[in-house]
């Protein structure tokens, strides 16, 4: 485990996710049924089976234990010991009418209703009394058995009485009050529960997920023990290592850290990426949810998610709220609950100390948000004109306005609603909440920059986002910079040693992307413990730089964008202001085969001299090589099998003995779509003493660092879900420029901002625009911003012309034809992000290529170097424009005809007329197919029918059975 909360797994990074599932203990719900809707209660343990209770149209009792068969409720208090119908009667005084109900029935003993019970758990089992009493005992009373957990007791305990926490298994009592509570939540004296309430759902943090896979272990190792004690007949010879295997334990850990749903490749686009994967909580996984069975109501935002889980930091796929983000402030309590924090306010009104606050504790009290006054204080600064104002203020399912004196709880800061990613976005009250949810999103997608730079307009979660997500170092101790290079900062701290920080350069991240930490002090300068000394990937100064500020006009030009397109200057790339580092990891293992072992070389069969020249003695490419697609990376040999040679060839190597040993080329070559530089090669192998899988003798890993600019293709976006694609890049003289002479370097189509409804970008606009002229950057929290007017205020202070300090607008000239524009443009300083969709990793083109084994059609996909599929709607267009000979073309000749593809290729490369098409090879395996059935299918073309325009029948199968001589059976079919 790292110091930053991941997992090293077999040398890969990955996060555990924390899952939310439903907590152990009592709910009470009610089920709808065709005879109306009806309440149920249910008993949950952490291990063991369910108990459930339910309550007919007839206002009869029913209890289902473990899911089976249902039985009246008072056989099972009978069978508990309250055995007489004034037991009973003593329970439940003052529901009377509904047990009277289930007194039909004639179960009048204890032993009868064990054995009733008993027979229903276990219908196939002898039923005697002693087994009866056994078997609910320890089915629900064992503690080996079942098991309510910490959380089961305790929740029990908020609806019942107070048990000790220690007693972890059901006790009769609390079936008895389970009963009592639910006829009084069937009177409507007592409400029912809701299901995806926050204090019903808890959260299963890594510990918890890795004690239940430890528990599962140490169980099978016991079960193993039990059996070997069992059977060895010479107890004084055994020795504790024979008996006791702990191979079971460590295939558990091993496979939940391997294969499990929640134990997930860490996500580290960028450091905002990494910091919200480990703050993810998923509904999904092993006792969890399902995405295909999950309904609406699960997904929903629910009231008391607010400062426990963010309402916008969802997938928009089918996981949409079912995988979720925990809130800015919002905790993990010891039972798994999430907390959220207020502040308590005092009897004269004052704000008290800070109190953290779970689901269930906050439906009793009175809540008010912190939010900002007209006077600029906020709610519960203590101010005589706060306390005069009414409050909206929460309490339970309802909103209430309340003086100040009659809230209990006051929220600590405005922003404690969202995450950290929707913490991020400023103006985050001005937006739809699907274009927030996309904001957030995108930002976690941000490719790191070669030059980073921090927003001109951010929140102030900028700077804590970068420290918690562990892309800076900090100073340990308060002390003077000695030494400062791009590897390591030694630090005097006073003492007789110095204190080194490594720094990471130029290494690969989970997703591809370049981590690269440079130093931000210099020789001379004076420290303080926790003071930021190292620059991140994606940070500027110790804050969150994911993205670019350029200046960016809201207009149309020329429809280059229409539809989301982006148009984008030259600047941008002259500058490399989007471009970003991306590296490539090779990897290669030479192992023991049957025929020999492989060997990675130098001398590799039928390649040029010229090709070889960056590879080393060993074969491998050298550091700071030059490589593209082609090019070769590792120089690999497999020896060929006896099999591959013909019988004169094996008889003349009997003969003769093995002279040249025959090898295949099996080097590893770059990719096509791949060029850059060879930046470190790792070579491990057995002889050097590194650990190594079986079989394996040698392993290689060559990173290729490439260079990339933003380029036609890329996908770019802002922080309020305005995305789109780069269409065109314009020479800088030819952008639209203000009157000053300055070119824009961003053209954005203003109809993207109305049906989207995310006017934040516009607000953002205006304020950039300000902080650039006045070369300063600010901070404008969620849901407690700059207001428009303090927004033209700044712009005010600016030397800007008067008309665009009152609108936010200027004039703009044509670079082309250096005419003004009609109308004036809004323009100014957005922060822009490029997205981990480029253009590059998607671009694919193939001539030929591998084909599918069996029905020769070339393969699907960029990775397999594939084609474009032409599936069964595309054969319907091309019918209905009549394109016969395409059509012809695209079924045969580019797809399965073996022949034809082969002559066509052919006969491109000599200049020749193409033969027609043939037979396309699914056909053959179509016939093959009815071959298999037993059926003889022949081909047969009608020459005749072929010459008669009036006919249809085009081809003829004769079909019989293959034993018979004659045909049995002939049909005419069309093709």
């Amino acid at each position: 485990m790292t110091e930053n909360g991941s997992f090293i797994v077999n040398g890969s990074e990955r996060v555990i996710v924390s899952q939310l599932h439903r907590s152990p203990g009592v709910i009470f719900l009610e089920k709808s049924l065709p005879t109306g809707r009806t309440p149920t209660a249910q008993i949950i343990p952490y291990r063991g089976a369910w108990v459930e209770f339910e309550i007919d149209t007839k206002d009869q009792i029913y209890v289902r234990i473990d899911k089976r068969k249902k039985l009246p409720a008072t056989v099972l208090l009978r069978a508990l010991g309250w055995e007489s119908d004034a037991d009973i009667l003593k329970l439940y005084a003052k529901t009377e009418r509904l047990v009277l109900a289930g007194w039909q029935e004639p179960y009048t003993l204890k032993d009868a209703a064990l054995l009733t019970i008993f027979r229903t758990l276990r219908p196939g089992d002898p039923a005697g009394l002693e087994n009866a009493r056994k078997h609910l005992s320890w089915l629900l009373f064992d503690a080996h058995r079942y098991d309510l957990g910490v959380v089961g007791r305790y929740k029990l305990n908020r609806k019942f009485q107070n048990i000790p926490v220690y007693v972890r298994t059901l006790r009769p009592e609390d079936i008895a009050a389970t009963v009592d509570y639910l006829l009084k939540v069937h009177n409507g004296i007592a409400p029912k529960d809701d299901l995806d309430h926050l204090g019903n759902r808890r959260v299963r943090v890594i510990g918890e997920l890795l004690e239940n896979q430890f528990r599962m272990g140490l169980f099978q190792i016991r079960r193993t023990t039990r059996e070997r004690l069992s059977t060895d007949n010479d107890i004084a010879k055994v020795v504790p290592s024979s008996l006791v295997n702990p191979k079971p334990l460590m295939m558990a850990l091993r496979e939940f850290f391997g294969s499990n749903q929640l134990s997930q490749f860490m996500q580290q686009i960028n450091p905002l990426d990494e910091l919200t994967h480990k703050r993810r909580i998923s509904a999904i996984g092993p006792g969890g949810l399902h995405r295909d069975r999950a309904t609406a109501a699960v997904r929903d935002v629910h009231r008391t998610h607010y400062g426990r889980v963010c309402p916008l930091e969802t997938p928009e796929g089918p996981s949409i709220g079912l995988i979720v983000s925990l809130a800015c402030y919002g905790r993990i309590n010891p039972y798994g609950f999430i907390e959220t924090p207020y502040h308590r306010v005092d009897e004269d009104a004052k704000l008290g100390p800070v109190e953290y606050l779970t689901a269930d504790s906050e439906d009793t009290a009175h809540i008010a948000a912190r939010a900002t006054q007209r006077n600029g204080k906020q709610t519960g600064d203590g101010d005589a004109a706060a306390s005069e104002h009414l409050l909206p203020v929460r309490s339970g399912e309802d909103v209430l306005s309340l003086p100040m004196e009659k809230v209990d709880y006051i929220g600590v800061s405005p922003q404690q609603i969202v995450g950290i990613s929707a913490a991020l976005v400023p103006f985050l009250e001005h937006e739809d909440a699907n274009r927030a949810l996309m904001g957030a999103n995108h930002q976690r997608q941000a490719v790191p920059l070669v030059r980073p730079e921090a927003p001109l307009v951010g929140t102030g979660m900028e700077a804590p986002a970068a420290l918690y997500s562990g892309a800076l170092i900090t100073a340990k101790r308060a002390g003077t910079v000695t030494s400062v290079s791009a590897d390591e900062i030694l630090i005097y701290t006073g003492e007789t040693l110095h204190h080194d920080q490594e720094l990471q350069t130029f290494k690969r991240s989970n997703s591809g992307t370049c981590i690269h930490q440079h130093p931000i002090v210099a020789v001379g300068d004076i420290v303080e413990a926790e003071q930021v000394i190292v620059d991140g990937t994606s940070t500027e100064n110790g804050e969150l730089a994911l993205g670019r500020n350029v200046l960016c006009a809201y207009m149309p030009w020329g429809g280059h964008n229409y539809e989301d397109s982006i148009l984008i200057s030259e600047t941008l790339i002259k500058e490399d202001t989007f471009t970003s580092i991306h590296i490539e990891e090779f990897e290669v293992e030479a192992r023991e085969t049957k025929v020999g072992p492989e060997e990675i070389t130098r001398d590799i069969p039928n390649v040029s001299e010229q090709r070889l020249t960056q590879l080393d003695e060993e074969g491998i490419i050298r550091v700071g090589s030059v490589v593209g697609a082609g090019s070769i990376l590792v120089g690999k040999i497999t020896p060929k099998g006896e099999s591959e040679y013909g019988p004169e060839e094996k008889l003349l190597r009997a003969i003769f003995g093995e002279k040249v040993k025959e090898v295949r080329d099996a080097s590893t070559y770059v990719r096509p779509g791949v060029e850059g530089v060879v930046i470190d090669v790792k070579v491990f192998s057995r002889k050097m003493g590194d650990e190594l899988k079986p079989g394996v003798i040698k392993r290689v890993k060559v990173y290729v660092a490439s260079k990339r600019p933003i380029s036609v293709g890329d996908k770019m976006a802002g922080r309020y879900g305005n995305k789109g694609v780069i269409a065109k890049i314009l020479p800088a003289e030819d952008m639209p420029y203000l009157p000053d002479g300055t070119p824009v370097e961003l053209v954005l189509n203003p109809l993207g901002v109305p049906s989207r409804m995310n006017v934040g970008q516009i607000l953002e606009i205006h304020l950039g625009w300000a902080c650039h002229e006045l070369g300063i950057r600010v901070a404008t929290p969620v849901f407690d911003g700059a207001t428009e007017g303090e927004i033209f205020e700044m712009l005010g202070k600016t030397d800007l012309p008067k008309r665009s300090k009152q609108s936010g607008k200027s004039i703009l000239f044509d670079g082309r034809t250096g005419d003004p524009f009609a109308q004036e443009v809004t323009v100014g300083y957005v922060y822009f992000l490029k997205l981990n969709h480029l253009v590059a990793d998607k671009m694919h083109a193939r001539s030929t290529g591998p084909y599918s084994l069996v029905t020769q059609q070339p393969l699907g996909g960029k990775a397999q170097h594939g084609g474009q599929r032409l599936g069964e709607m595309e054969v319907w267009a091309l019918e209905a424009y009549g394109a016969a000979h395409t059509l012809q073309e695209m079924l045969t000749l580019k797809s399965d005809d073996v022949l034809g593809r082969r002559e066509i290729y052919e006969s491109v490369v000599k200049g020749l007329n193409p033969e027609p098409p043939g037979t396309p090879e699914s056909f053959k395996v179509l016939v093959r197919e009815l071959q298999t059935l037993g059926l003889y299918v022949s081909l047969d073309k009608d020459e005749d029918c072929l010459l008669q325009p009036s006919s249809h029948s085009v081809i003829i199968f004769e079909v019989c059975f293959s034993n018979p001589p004659a045909p049995l059976l002939q049909a005419t079919g069309f093709v």
